[in-house]
């Protein structure tokens, strides 16, 4: 499978996480025919800006926001739409998808 075929599996994955969910960069990638979880981060990082796509829903394994340049604003992005974090920065299991 080409890469630009495996960005089209991403990117039309995580525009299905529904608004106040999440995901881990691990589960899109194994939704995908041969995606990594880097590869998915990395997509999410070369997203050009005013895509549209709910990036800030994807997050690390462990439940937390991968510290990066966009991180404060992942986080705010998600708190708007009802995503707590616990006092260590993890968000609930209840709220991963799917």
């Amino acid at each position: 499978m080409s890469r630009s075929e495996l960005l089209e599996q991403i990117y039309t994955i995580v525009s299905r996480i529904p608004e106040g969910r999440v995901t881990t960069y691990g589960r899109v990638a194994k939704m995908t025919e041969g995606a990594t979880a880097r590869m998915v981060g990395r997509a999410m990082a070369q997203l050009p800006d005013g895509h549209g796509l709910p990036w800030h829903r994807v997050v690390n394994a462990s439940l937390k926001v991968t510290e990066h340049d966009g991180s404060v604003h992942q986080r705010e992005q998600l708190r708007a739409e009802g995503v707590a974090f616990d006092a260590r920065g993890r968000i609930n299991r209840e709220l991963l998808w799917p």
